[in-house]
Formats: structure tokens, sequence, C-alpha cells
């Protein structure tokens, strides 16, 4: 697949799921990755930290990671010190390219945007072109439920945007209890069908269907988890390419 796909039409629908990125790695192979899946050679890109409660130190990396970098122009959404009316909230997200959201606590991101509205620009600016992504409960919110600890113990949220078919998982290597749990939760049914992301790994969709998947590590993997009748389930491993190779 060419690094950057010129064929895409501005209204195809895209979300990447990330596994990594500026806030865990150092080599930025995920974040140019993003980059290079923009619809312009210059991307607009926003960082969404709402998850996070918009943390200071979290923005401060992203403005570190993305202000170095001459290929994009880059910009934060502050909810917790909101500074733009609907109007203004609207056309700036509008103009963005790819939004990015972060990582935190993802029932209490969803429960933020939709008081703010920010839901509903998000599923216009998708329908636009723009490309959304994001770690954690960045990738958790884009589906029509999740794996989290929101609530602290691990558990399933039968609650999501709904743009991504299915439920995500994340951290579906690196945290103890992820992978069993979120598979007993989709083999009982309280979780649909869906896509689990190692650290290290990422999943593009297009249209609600998978068109790439990628690593920065050999070992990381993007898994379909679907329920297989009587209680059984299936996991499968899908084909990745190792960025940087």
């Amino acid at each position: 697949m060419a690094d950057r796909q010129s064929s895409w039409s501005a209204s195809r629908q895209r979300i990447a799921l990330l596994g990594g990125g500026f806030s865990t790695d150092d080599d930025g192979l995920l974040d140019d990755w993003v980059l290079a899946r923009a619809r312009v050679p210059r991307p607009k890109v926003c960082f969404v930290p709402t998850a996070s409660g918009d943390a200071p130190a979290y923005i401060e990396q992203f403005r570190t990671a993305y202000g170095n970098r001459p290929a994009c122009e880059p910009s934060v959404l502050h909810l917790f010190r909101r500074e733009l009316d609907d109007d203004a909230l609207r056309s700036f997200l509008l103009a963005q390219d790819v939004i990015y959201v972060g990582g935190g606590n993802t029932a209490n991101l969803l429960a933020v945007w939709r008081i703010h509205g920010v839901d509903r620009l998000l599923r216009e600016a998708y329908d636009h072109g723009t490309l959304l992504c994001g770690i954690s409960a960045g990738a958790n919110c884009w589906a029509e439920g999740s794996h989290t600890d929101s609530f602290g113990p691990l558990t399933y949220l039968p609650d999501g945007l709904g743009l991504l078919p299915g439920s995500v998982c994340p951290h579906y290597d690196s945290e103890p209890g992820r992978r069993p749990s979120y598979r007993a939760a989709v083999a009982a049914g309280r979780l649909p069908l869906g896509w689990a992301v190692e650290d290290g790994a990422a999943a593009l969709f297009t249209d609600g269907v998978l068109t790439e998947a990628v690593t920065r590590a050999r070992g990381a993997r993007v898994y379909r988890v679907e329920a297989a009748g009587g209680g059984a389930l299936s996991e499968r491993a899908l084909p990745r390419r190792l960025l940087g190779a």
C-alpha cells in the first residue's frame, strides 16, 4: 500500500485505532503513519485531551511532538476551559484534517463531549472526510462499545459514538486482565464482535471496513474477536505491515 492514499476522496469516512504514538513511543512511526493518511499534504491536526481532563502535561507532549513537525498544523481543543462558542467550535472542528483523541477515561470523555455537542460535530467531521484517530480511550470512543477501566475494575462499556461498527479493546497485550475480560464480554454478548489492539499496533478503517493494519514492533498485532456460538470465541490475528522496515 502506498504511503499516501492519493485516490481517497475527501468524503471517505476514516478512523484509526492507535496502540501508541507521541505519548508512549520515541520513534514517531505511528505519528508519521497518521499524518501520511490525512487528506492533504500539510494537515491541520487537532488534539482532543478531554479523557485526561485536559491534562497540561499531556497537551505539552502533543505540542512538542507535533509542533516540531513541519508537515502539519497542530492545535488543541480545550473543553474544561472552553473558549469557543457553538458556532466557532463547529467551524474549528470541521476545519481539521485529523482529530487525534488522547487517552484517559472513556466514560467521562463521552459525557463531556455530549454536554458540549462535540459528539455531533465529530460525526459531521467524519462524514466530511476528517480522519478520526486516538489511543486508549481515544480509540474506544469511536465504536459501539468498548473495554475500559473507566469505572475502576476492567469492564465492558456498551456505549460509544457508534461510528465504527462493533467494539474496541486497547492495551490487549500490556495490561493484566484485558485479554480474558474482553474475550469473556464478547463471548457472552455483552459487547459486539470487535477489534483488539496491542500496544505498538494500529488499524485504519475506511467506510467502516478495515483497510490497513500496521505495527512499529514486530510482535504487536491487531485481532478480530467475535463470538462463535455456544459460548465459544474466535480470535484472529490480522495481517499487518511493519513500519520503518
